[in-house]
């Protein structure tokens, strides 16, 4: 049983940049982070592992060269293995040009085909687009059933049943395997790196693929395979206009402030 991990490099949320020309963000920076909700994900996946002697867990991710370390850590985590995709063509994408390689990837991994016992699995969302929409593409790319918010998950033979959120309360579903699940933090706690996890970390080659690899076209990806972009970026501006009023014998200044508050309709 294969259990891929989507997982994204994201900004640390006090550093979100933008380049104001491209409309895209700036992901090359070194303060970047696993998506927190991506980290919930893998600990589920490591949870099935546990109870299983048949599973193994591969974190993927979609960025530059930087978001290696994403993996890295996957794999400090307990991930048995990393994949990334990485390729110039894949600059700019939006959710729907992320969702075409990955899903191609999840193949890949899976053998060239998703087997029926294998599951995909990421967060419901990320902390830079909040959008929630990459999980669900996927699973209409690879032709499998999907459940989003999902907060518990039990894998059975052949099937998955899952607890997910909703508006008002929960709802309970059984899912044929494969299956795409995107992952809430209620799910669990994530674990920390351990030492022996590190350590594999540091000697783990993580392959690289690029469009040629996954046989994708450039059409299909980066900013040509997106219908949607930002058109501008723009720093708002604040400007406001200051009166003072200075208080002297005269009365003046209170008289005018008066003025100033009825003329507001707040006296």
């Amino acid at each position: 049983m294969h259990i891929v991990v989507l997982m994204k490099q994201v900004p640390g949320t006090s550093n979100v940049k933008m380049d104001e020309n491209t409309g895209t963000m700036i992901r090359t920076e070194h303060e970047n982070v696993m998506n927190p909700l991506d980290e919930n994900a893998l600990e589920a996946a490591l949870e099935i592992r546990r109870l299983r002697d048949d599973v193994s867990v591969v974190g993927v991710s979609m960025g530059p060269p930087p978001a290696k370390r994403v993996l890295e850590e996957a794999i400090a985590m307990g991930a048995d293995s990393g994949v990334l995709l990485s390729d110039r063509g894949f600059s700019g994408s939006d959710t729907l040009a992320t969702a075409i390689p990955l899903a191609r990837a999840a193949q890949v991994i899976c053998g060239g085909r998703i087997g029926p016992d294998d599951l995909v699995l990421c967060g419901e969302r990320a902390t830079d687009g909040e959008t929630g929409q990459v999980g669900p593409m996927v699973s209409s790319f690879l032709g499998v059933p999907v459940a989003t918010y999902v907060r518990s998950i039990h894998v059975g033979d052949g099937y998955v049943d899952v607890e997910r959120v909703v508006e008002d309360g929960f709802e309970r579903l059984r899912l044929s395997l494969p299956a795409v699940l995107t992952i809430v933090k209620d799910i669990n706690q994530p674990g920390f790196p351990t030492l022996d996890g590190k350590i594999a970390a540091r000697s783990v080659k993580i392959p690289v693929l690029t469009l040629k690899d996954l046989g994708l076209s450039p059409d299909h990806t980066g900013l040509h395979g997106s219908p949607t972009r930002v058109v501008r970026v723009f720093r708002p501006k604040f400007s406001r206009d200051t009166v003072l009023y200075t208080q002297d014998n005269s009365g003046t200044a209170t008289d005018n402030l008066l003025k100033f508050l009825d003329s507001r309709g707040l006296r």
